[in-house]
């Protein structure tokens, strides 16, 4: 098995720039999360591309969501800090929601 790095190796990685954000890390094209759909009860893994998450000023604003493959149900889920860290350390697409001024 090919083992992928997810951090650079020491040494190789360039010189923080002032104002520079964060580098970003390769995300391995392999990464599946698992998933159940509250509908059919069904169980599937899903890959990240199939996940999308939005990211809300509050707790009922932050969720992720997903087409069931077994019954073509739209699922919407809450996403905790927990959730929000794994799928977007996992390649899921974000979408940040801004409030209104």
């Amino acid at each position: 098995m090919n083992r992928t790095l997810l951090f650079p190796a020491a040494g190789t990685r360039p010189a923080a720039l002032p104002g520079a954000g964060p580098v970003p890390v390769p995300v391995p094209a392999a990464v599946r999360f698992r998933a159940a759909c509250p509908d059919c009860r069904g169980r599937f893994e899903l890959a990240a591309a199939a996940l999308r998450l939005a990211i809300g000023a509050t707790s009922r604003t932050t969720f992720y969501t997903f087409t069931c493959p077994e019954c073509g149900a739209s699922v919407r889920k809450p996403a905790g800090e927990r959730i929000i860290e794994l799928l977007t350390g996992g390649g899921v697409r974000t979408l940040r929601l801004h409030t209104a001024r």
